[in-house]
């Protein structure tokens, strides 16, 4: 049957009784009154208006949509407006191409302009703190353990439990930085940092200053990322006279044992009756090392054979230093509890007042306490800073006002009486090379030093009052005011 055979006057009736002969695929009916329009059906009887016509040279079907959807009248439209284009010679798939990317493109404009809006909105409920964890964690791969756990310290909102020794039952206040982790970064201008440095400058100064150093360098950081700098002024907001100003200067401390204190302090620190915080305190003074240097020594790092020691620093990653024969004797009296030289005791007894303290608690939450919760442990394995025990045997003592680092300073300062060079302090102590000869021209061995370090140690020795023999028993030595027995936990 021929195209022309098949072409009617569609009507309502003629397109519901059309339908497709057994023996064919398909079936078409052509309309006379839009000659490009036909009707489509198949053996299923799914049946849909189509249109077809011809464009530069070549045929083009396209299907309208199917009947039950579409009117004629509406159909017969749509092919006359297709019809239109292809007297045109444009082909209708080619303008259903641009329609849908134009289409398309709207839609992907309109999601990008609410995505942006949203990351706007994002943007701007941004807390300091959200970017202060981001800061943190991509520079820590760069610092050492101490400075990350400092840079956490003075954002904590504070609220913990505390480690401090003796402070089990206190909670931890927030640092320096809590109150700008919760501001907008946005809102992270210089008069709210100015106003924050006039708070914490009256409280806690030394801390707030530091704090104020690890700002500045973040909200440097900030500003190196996309994503951070178009919050932020072009000039650092934590960088202003006011701030400065606020928190006050940097001032050296002094505080140092002075040759006659040599005594009174050694009497007092060898009386603690913890081994291990007595040692290193001592240990403390006669290396002149950091606080952390000690407290992360392991017996590995002790060489007892070629009488070394090897301390893990943050100037050069670690060095070697003499191990002088009364730290030796000190160290070779204390128990191997662990890895650690300066281990914590596995079991301290806690004074009576905690005890009933936590018993009580126990009782108030049903539960009984046993032998084990009235025991604390250090987690670490290895002693915390004994500033507790320090500031008492100071007080005993009766010197006011030395710290932990100040027995490091101490070491420095009493050098100067024997006139040792001051690279050889130096380069026991950790310091930096502060001269073109130290760094190039000065290649001290163990042995050079242990000559100076070992002369160090006998005159503070002999200043204390301390007789000291390399025969002498561990854990037992005398001085001038009787002997003195120190007492080691178990």
């Amino acid at each position: 049957m021929t195209k022309q055979a098949n072409r009617v006057r569609l009507t309502a009736g003629r397109v519901a009784a059309f339908s497709c002969p057994a023996d064919k695929s398909q079936a078409f009916l052509w309309d006379t009154e839009a000659p490009a329009l036909l009707v489509r059906v198949t053996p299923s009887g799914r049946k849909t208006y189509a249109f077809e016509s011809r464009v530069r040279g070549a045929t083009v079907r396209i299907t309208v949509g199917d009947v039950a959807a579409w009117t004629l009248d509406k159909a017969r439209e749509r092919a006359n407006e297709l019809c239109r284009l292809t007297d045109k010679g444009i082909d209708p798939r080619d303008v259903a191409r641009q329609e849908e990317a134009a289409r398309q493109a709207a839609r992907a404009q309109v999601e990008a302009e609410a995505l942006k809006q949203a990351e706007v909105q994002r943007a701007a409920a941004l807390t300091t703190g959200e970017a202060w964890v981001a800061y943190v964690a991509e520079r820590r791969p760069h610092w050492s353990e101490r400075h990350y756990q400092s840079h956490l310290e003075k954002a904590s909102p504070g609220g913990m439990p505390s480690k401090a020794r003796g402070r089990g039952d206190t909670l931890t206040k927030p640092g320096p930085l809590a109150p700008l982790m919760l501001v907008p970064l946005k809102d992270l201008d210089a008069p709210t940092i100015e106003a924050w440095a006039a708070r914490e400058g009256k409280v806690r100064p030394s801390s707030a200053r530091l704090a104020w150093r690890q700002l500045s360098v973040f909200l440097n950081w900030c500003a190196e990322q996309p994503r951070y700098a178009e919050l932020l002024p072009a000039r650092n907001p934590a960088k202003t006279k006011k701030t400065r100003e606020a928190l006050g200067k940097d001032t050296a401390k002094q505080d140092a044992l002075q040759r006659e204190q040599l005594s009174g302090w050694f009497h007092a620190v060898r009386q603690i009756e913890n081994s291990a915080i007595a040692a290193a305190l001592q240990f403390l003074l006669l290396t002149g090392c950091r606080m952390n240097e000690a407290l992360s020594l392991r017996w590995s790092d002790v060489n007892f054979k070629w009488k070394g020691i090897t301390m893990h620093d943050k100037v050069e990653g670690e060095r070697t230093i003499p191990l002088t024969p009364y730290v030796a004797h000190l160290l070779t009296g204390l128990p191997h509890r662990n890895e650690w030289v300066f281990a914590s005791a596995r079991a301290l007894q806690m004074d009576a007042h905690n005890i009933r303290r936590r018993a009580m608690k126990a009782e108030k939450r049903g539960i009984v306490a046993t032998d084990g919760d009235m025991q604390e442990t250090s987690g670490s394995g290895h002693i915390s800073p004994p500033n507790a025990p320090h500031d008492h045997a100071c007080a005993v003592a009766g010197i006011e006002g030395l710290t932990l680092h100040g027995l490091r300073r101490s070491f420095g300062t009493l050098t100067e009486w024997l006139e040792i060079p001051a690279g050889v302090v130096a380069q026991i102590q950790g310091h930096k090379p502060s001269a073109t000869a130290e760094k190039h021209y000065r290649v001290r061995p163990l042995d050079l030093l242990r000559v100076h370090h070992e002369r160090i140690e006998a005159w503070i020795l002999e200043q204390a009052e301390v007789r000291f023999t390399s025969q002498a028993e561990p854990g037992k030595l005398r001085t001038s005011a009787g002997a003195i027995q120190l007492h080691r936990v178990a």
